[in-house]
């Protein structure tokens, strides 16, 4: 008990250099950059080295098990908590990394993504009341927030990067959505479709759907930016989505 209140103990500092290790990519030896965890071993990667490594390999670049023999990418996740922590421990990180995907953006003459804009002016306020040592909790900014805008005023649109999709049925085992145009967060993933769909269609478990892209079975664990990005690059808004039963149930 007396460790406990010892105010050493309580004060100590941990050096960044000591957590490296558990913060970076094995495959370029940098910080995470939108970190991917690979469901069978949970080694995490960035995304872009993860998804270029598995063209051709269908290993953990770290165990080396095999992760599946045909279909690794599907067994890969968007892994939030952990790019939070990184941002977190690593100063002007995230500011540094939007900056990058802004004038990536600009340099192709494409309009920046909501999320890159929005991710800028929030680092921008937070940095400027960091300057200030005026900190808000996010809990009392959101009622103030709420207040000011008034009960029929209320925006329940997310600012993040949004996906405009196109739901197609394509089995005669199905019926199509009355309402197939959606647009979602890119973060939602296909999971979160998958749940949609079966609501929609009144369905007893949402395992019994496909949904593919391009004619690939998308993983469930997949977000709307990682199937934009590595499926319908370059492609036209919406993205086109087919769903139908799962093939065993053909």
């Amino acid at each position: 008990m007396a460790a406990l209140g010892n105010p050493d103990m309580l004060t100590r500092r941990i050096k960044l250099w000591d957590l490296n290790p558990h913060i970076t990519c094995h495959l370029c030896e940098g910080y995470l950059i939108d970190a991917t965890t690979v469901t069978e071993c949970l080694h995490t990667f960035c995304r872009s080295c993860l998804v270029k490594y598995l063209e051709e390999n269908n290993t953990c670049p770290t165990c080396r098990i095999v992760i599946h023999q045909s279909h690794p990418l599907q067994y890969i996740g968007h892994d939030r908590t952990m790019q939070d922590i990184v941002y977190k421990l690593v100063p002007g990180l995230q500011d540094a990394e939007m900056k990058k995907q802004r004038d990536f953006y600009q340099k192709l003459g494409m309009e920046v993504p909501g999320d890159v804009k929005a991710e800028l002016c929030g680092l921008k306020a937070q940095l400027e009341l960091q300057h200030n040592g005026d900190i808000k909790s996010e809990d009392k900014g959101t009622k103030e927030a709420g207040e000011e805008r008034g009960e029929g005023d209320e925006d329940y649109h997310r600012s993040d990067e949004q996906v405009s999709i196109c739901l197609e049925c394509n089995s005669s085992k199905l019926r199509g959505l009355k309402r197939k145009w959606i647009r979602c967060s890119a973060q939602a993933t296909v999971l979160h479709l998958k749940k949609f769909i079966a609501k929609k269609l009144n369905l007893t478990s949402f395992n019994e759907l496909d949904i593919l892209c391009n004619e690939e079975i998308l993983g469930k664990d997949h977000t709307l930016k990682f199937v934009v990005v590595t499926r319908w690059r370059f492609k036209k808004s919406p993205l086109l989505l087919h769903y139908r039963p799962k093939m065993d149930l053909l």
